[in-house]
């Protein structure tokens, strides 16, 4: 059984793994259980993915502006969720890729 938590922040407004590690990312998502930040599929690293099977916490939100839609990685079907804790994404200012000045410039060619 998923356990939404929407209680919940999230760990920060970047990829946790990624800033750890001076990484980059394309797009971010956010557990639904314990609010870890992690990134996408189309990224290099696949953060958000690694931390479902590490700990089996299933479904992510999008942590993206503007978009709200939650996915359920062991079921693989989007889903419908309650409100998060705020921040709901990322900072607006904040470049897809991002952080600023971490993106390499042949980005395009290393993402998934």
């Amino acid at each position: 059984m998923t356990t939404i938590d929407p209680s919940v922040p999230p760990s920060g407004t970047g990829c946790a793994e990624c800033e750890a590690a001076g990484g980059w990312w394309v797009h971010l998502r956010r557990c639904a259980t314990c609010g870890h930040v992690g990134c996408c599929d189309s990224s290099p690293e696949q953060h958000a993915t690694a931390h479902f099977r590490s700990t089996g916490h299933s479904v992510v939100q999008s942590f993206e502006p503007g978009e709200d839609w939650f996915w359920d990685y062991e079921r693989e079907v989007a889903l419908s969720g309650p409100p998060l804790a705020p921040p709901s994404a990322r900072p607006e200012a904040q470049p897809v890729p991002g952080p600023a000045g971490r993106v390499p410039a042949d980005w395009r060619s290393k993402i998934h």
